[in-house]
């Protein structure tokens, strides 16, 4: 049976499947990354990974492989194919896609950033199916998206587009890593959530999850707290919208696991700040912790449909 190779790299932990040609889950898998360890180990864990996946699918399919697709977080060239640089992993300019051809015999092999791969996925064939334009952004330890058009993902001239999570709403405000301050991802993140209650609980094991369950029980802290976080995510996507024009906005991550409690107000306070725009559909992702898989996998699907490509874009 034709199936593809399909890796998503986290910080912690590794979601792996062999995907048949209609999308099909045929085989799943996940192991420890193994940052601890050291990035070195961390390339090596991934390449055994795959290597291993290839053997299950050659036993158990009667074939090998197709092609691969990868999935990493960091800053990503995926036309080069390297993993430029990952804070969580520790690594700087790793081959990825020629390591991984190497490894698995020669396959091709796609290799995309963690989070316009899942997005790739739930445009495609998750919350955003039929969408010909759609924004996909990830509220969780940080915020980042992913822009969709075409049934394609804009990877951007350098491989940043889709960081929504850089776009300043408060000028002036909280420092960020990246340089600036008054990034979105510092109000409107799962972590800036947590951080938020925490400091009004006075409780530092105080997360996102515990103050949208304070929300829903009515406590004003909480709902201060989160209206804050909502007002700041409306600002940062009215901007996104007005530039992007999507049909349909797909919100996931660990803070959109809060459902309607986000869904509502955010709802409420984007079409109170839109004025000539057009409203776009907000809806929250569909795929869970399986996107970034599917997505994998569709970028090794695509490269078999597009086999004279020498660059790959997720």
């Amino acid at each position: 049976m034709r199936h593809v190779i399909a890796l998503d790299v986290g910080g912690t932990g590794m979601k792996a499947a062999l995907v048949g040609a209609d999308g099909e889950l045929l085989h799943r898998a996940r192991r420890a990354t193994g940052r601890e360890r050291g990035p070195d180990a961390v390339v090596e864990s991934i390449l055994g990974f795959a290597a291993d996946l290839a053997a299950h699918g050659a036993e158990h399919f009667g074939e090998p492989a197709s092609a691969a697709g990868v999935a990493v977080p960091g800053i990503v060239d995926d036309r080069l194919g390297v993993a430029a640089y990952s804070a969580n992993l520790g690594w700087r300019d790793v081959p990825l896609r020629d390591l991984l051809s190497a490894r698995l015999a020669g396959v091709p092999v796609a290799l995309g950033h963690d989070v316009r791969t899942g997005g790739l996925a739930e445009g495609r064939i998750g919350a955003g199916l039929g969408a010909d334009r759609f924004l996909f952004v990830a509220l969780g330890t940080g915020i980042a998206g992913a822009i969709g058009v075409a049934g394609r993902v804009e990877a951007g001239a350098h491989g940043f587009a889709g960081e929504i999570g850089h776009i300043v709403v408060r000028p002036g405000g909280a420092p960020c890593p990246c340089g600036q301050h008054g990034c979105l991802e510092r109000y409107a993140s799962a972590a800036a959530v947590s951080d938020a209650w925490a400091a009004a609980t006075g409780n530092p094991e105080a997360d996102a999850a515990e103050c949208a369950r304070a929300v829903v029980s009515g406590d004003p802290n909480a709902v201060r707290v989160w209206r804050d976080a909502v007002d700041a995510l409306a600002d940062g996507l009215v901007t996104a919208l007005t530039l992007l024009d999507p049909r349909t906005l797909i919100i996931g991550g660990g803070l959109a696991e809060a459902g309607e409690t986000l869904f509502a107000p955010l709802r409420e306070a984007v079409e109170a700040r839109v004025t000539f725009q057009k409203l776009p559909s907000i809806v929250p992702a569909a795929l869970g912790d399986t996107a970034g898989c599917l997505g994998a996998g569709l970028l090794a699907w695509d490269l078999l449909e597009t086999p004279d490509r020498t660059e790959v874009t997720s």
